[in-house]
């Protein structure tokens, strides 16, 4: 059985993609690993707090290696920060590392090339899976997710803070790719069949950033 990293922001397609590994029976995941910007403890991207991501991993049953980097910082550093981490794993005799992207070749390439270079390899168990198909799976499933951030380019204020569930699918723009894979949203993920227990939170502020990104803060309870 090979051992897997899940590579892991703590959304939607990720948590699917690990429910389908560890579904498959064929690997062994030991671990999840993510990013973080280490001058505010928070996710890169998602902007959600680590000590919701720790919930999350201690709810799966998982261990959770967060790789620090500067919100300043380049893609070389970022590529040196996560190189270090891979090697460890490596030698711990992991394989692979399990990605959720859905149909994005260039970010594909790029995650193969970068574990090429190691000697690993990339799965992606969502891969050119139609969207409508991959949505009502994690509706289905029972995964319960919340909307964290929004490219208000992209989509209106009404999606902040909404959850996953049939009623986004009807309220969502047809102009819009219903996964996010264009980055239109990002998603925290609570509850589901992988997880031992619901993670508890309060919805807190709203805010905005670099001119066409809205976020909602999640306060652990």
């Amino acid at each position: 059985m090979q051992k897997v990293l899940i590579s892991w922001s703590g959304g939607k397609d990720c948590a699917l993609a690990l429910h389908d590994v560890l579904a498959s029976q064929e690997y062994r995941v030991v671990g999840l690993l993510t990013t973080i910007t280490g001058n505010c403890d928070r996710l890169a991207m998602h902007d959600v707090r680590c000590s919701l991501l720790e919930r999350q991993a201690e709810s799966l049953g998982l261990p959770l290696e967060m790789v620090s980097i500067s919100s300043h910082t380049s893609n070389a550093d970022y590529e040196a920060n996560l190189v270090q981490a891979l090697r460890r794993y490596k030698e711990s005799g992991v394989t692979s590392v399990v990605f959720g992207d859905i149909f994005r070749e260039d970010l594909r390439k790029y995650r193969v090339l970068n574990l090429a270079r190691l000697g690993l390899k990339g799965i992606f168990p969502l891969w050119k899976r139609k969207d409508f198909q991959i949505m009502e799976s994690i509706i289905s499933l029972g995964f319960k997710a919340i909307v964290v951030s929004i490219n208000t380019r992209a989509l209106g204020d009404q999606f902040i803070g909404r959850v996953i569930d049939w009623s986004f699918m009807f309220d969502y723009p047809r102009t819009a790719d219903v996964c996010g894979e264009h980055g239109e949203y990002h998603t925290f993920v609570y509850d589901g069949p992988t997880f031992k227990r619901c993670l508890s939170f309060q919805v807190g502020e709203t805010f905005s950033r670099d001119d066409h990104f809205k976020y909602c803060d999640l306060i652990p309870n």
